[in-house]
């Protein structure tokens, strides 16, 4: 049986003896049109593509060919799933494994239906992370996440924090974005503190907590975490506070401008959130948006 350029050569023939369009001509020499148009990648652009593929593996641990596949295609190349995953194998490029999951500490039903949200602006998650500086002292991250747009919000670096300070931080966001109508967290001691709930009810924002032993009941939160722990936390070793701030303020505009999400049609959450925010007429956020938060915090510290 002849081979694809045989027969691309065939249905060309045919176009030019017979006068035939391309799919006629290709249906009588048994080619499909896709087959037809299909033009082959040069040895230097191959080259270049699994250079652009390791890149992504590298800044991106958890990418697989697929979130690999959006990404190029956001940079302006023009290709599709099927040739990405080839290269992606041939490469050596896969996702570590994830460490063993927990057993549930407790049932799902205690926790009741969870509250989604339905547009931006509407429900905030936040949570703490915790690291190590190189010299062995403890970090904690204080992350909070549009739950809707998957933005983050603001990640904030600190050896501690107390529920005061977690005021101030939800006080520049606030003054930034407006307030949410629910704020979703754990039961932490610096979230249920009766500052911090009073301060949010003067605020009008009614606060979510989770089951106790129920991290599952926070999905976005954990998302979230897994990607920071995983393309952050892991890979780098701080030297200080102000070091893991500027890093992990790197990795939030990465992560909120550049990085395609498929819950959002691989948007990113900017983009998304932009959308979101132009469709009801709600004006742009400051450009400073993100200024704010590091002046409240470094205020704060």
């Amino acid at each position: 049986m002849a081979g694809p350029a045989r027969k691309r050569e065939a249905v060309r023939h045919l176009q030019r003896g017979l006068k035939l369009s391309q799919r006629r001509a290709g249906e009588v020499g048994g080619q499909a049109r896709s087959t037809q148009r299909y033009v082959g990648v040069s040895d230097e652009e191959e080259s270049r593509l699994r250079g652009e593929l390791r890149e992504i593996s590298r800044r991106r641990p958890r990418a697989g060919h697929r979130l690999a596949a959006q990404c190029l295609r956001r940079g302006g190349w023009r290709i599709n799933d099927k040739p990405v995953q080839r290269l992606w194998r041939e490469e050596g490029l896969r996702v570590p494994p994830r460490q063993h999951k927990r057993r549930r500490l407790g049932s799902a039903a205690q926790g009741g239906p969870r509250l989604r949200p339905e547009r931006a602006n509407q429900m905030w998650s936040c949570d703490f992370i915790q690291d190590r500086t190189r010299d062995g002292r403890r970090l904690k991250l204080l992350c909070v996440v549009d739950e809707y747009t998957r933005e983050c919000l603001a990640i904030w670096v600190a050896r501690r924090i107390t529920a005061a300070e977690v005021i101030g931080v939800m006080a520049g966001l606030l003054r930034e974005r407006g307030a949410p109508e629910h704020l979703r967290s754990d039961n932490g001691p610096e979230f249920i503190a009766a500052a911090l709930r009073g301060w949010l009810s003067q605020q009008g924002v009614q606060t979510l907590y989770l089951t106790p032993g129920s991290p599952w009941e926070n999905p976005c939160c954990e998302s979230f975490h897994s990607r920071l722990r995983d393309e952050c936390l892991n890979r780098e070793e701080f030297a200080s506070t102000l070091e893991a701030k500027v890093l992990g303020a790197e990795w939030r505009r990465d992560d909120n401008e550049a990085r395609p999400h498929s819950p959002l049609g691989d948007e990113s959450p900017a983009e998304f959130g932009r959308r979101c925010r132009a469709a009801v007429g709600a004006a742009p956020l400051p450009a400073r948006g993100s200024a704010l938060i590091t002046e409240t915090t470094t205020n704060l510290s």
